[in-house]
């Protein structure tokens, strides 16, 4: 398993042990993917998950661009399109900071920022 997908597996782990349900992973639209998606009974949390190596030049949440954001929110506005019974939840727009310093990546690796859009 490439280390972009160890990445998005230990995220929905750390979803689910903080009450999530994940929903569906790589999830696609014509617009784009969304890495995780997940819901609690309050929020329908739309997670993209971004890795990179300990010493990159970039740190991940840097490469969530506005042009990645726009995305999002496109491929997330079709999702929700097509998935009616989640009407009730507030949407919610996440992102996830793993640095691998390792081949084995674990909780501690990540960095999870919340409502991470400003929406």
């Amino acid at each position: 398993m490439n280390r972009g997908a160890q990445a998005e597996e230990l995220v929905a782990a750390y979803l689910q042990k903080n009450g999530y349900r994940i929903v569906v992973r790589n999830w696609h639209s014509r617009y784009g993917e969304i890495d995780v998606i997940a819901e609690n009974g309050r929020y329908l949390v739309f997670a993209e998950v971004r890795c990179r190596a300990l010493g990159s030049l970039a740190e991940p949440l840097e490469t969530v661009t506005r042009a990645k954001q726009r995305k999002i929110l496109q491929t997330a506005q079709c999702f929700l399109q097509g998935h009616r019974e989640f009407d009730d939840l507030q949407p919610r727009f996440d992102v996830a900071s793993v640095i691998a310093a390792g081949e084995k990546l674990s909780f501690a690796d990540v960095n999870y920022i919340e409502n991470a859009f400003g929406l």
